[in-house]
């Protein structure tokens, strides 16, 4: 397993150890031993979740201002442009987002910890995203940046329109979404 941190330090890029030959690829997705010797992060994943969706979807940026998720996102088909977006008001990153594109073929994942927004722009038809997270769904807490927030200027690799929920539509631009302290 390889990490990477990103220019937002917390936020990590996992590369597994990718075992392939003519019948095809053996990885492990997830060894908790492992990750935690690898990133010093001890942490304990209590829900594991599992999305389709089609080119030019667009899911986020969503967080829980209450009960936060850590999230730690993988491809398992198709290939996604996924954002974190730091939330942290203490944060000398605070307001600061990174992207990357994950995808079945390369098999990265990225470690969003909580205090994060977290979204993503599915870029092949058929995307599926699995990622596990740190605490339970809470309905009563969840809250949406707006994705395209002009003070974050995050740099979507659109080509069309994306697909929105009514709900990413009506996110909270950054200076009026609930933040952590």
């Amino acid at each position: 397993m390889n990490i990477t941190p990103t220019e937002i330090s917390e936020v990590l890029i996992i590369e597994p150890r990718v075992f392939s030959d003519h019948r095809g690829f053996f990885f492990e997705s997830f060894n908790e031993q492992l990750f935690r010797d690898k990133t010093e992060l001890d942490v304990r994943f209590v829900q594991d979740n599992h999305s389709c969706s089609a080119r030019h979807v667009l899911r986020g940026l969503h967080y829980q201002i209450q009960q936060p998720q850590g999230k730690l996102v993988r491809v398992v088909s198709g290939a996604i442009f996924d954002v974190a977006v730091d939330l942290r008001k203490s944060s000398p990153t605070f307001g600061q987002w990174v992207g990357y594109e994950l995808s079945a073929e390369n098999k990265r994942q990225l470690w969003v910890p909580a205090g994060f927004a977290h979204g993503f722009l599915a870029l092949d038809d058929r995307t599926e995203v699995l990622y596990k997270t740190t605490d339970y769904y809470a309905p009563a807490h969840e809250r949406c940046l707006l994705w395209n927030d002009p003070e974050l200027a995050i740099a979507w690799p659109l080509d069309a329109e994306p697909v929105l929920t009514a709900k990413d539509q009506a996110g909270q631009p950054l200076k009026t979404a609930d933040i952590f302290e």
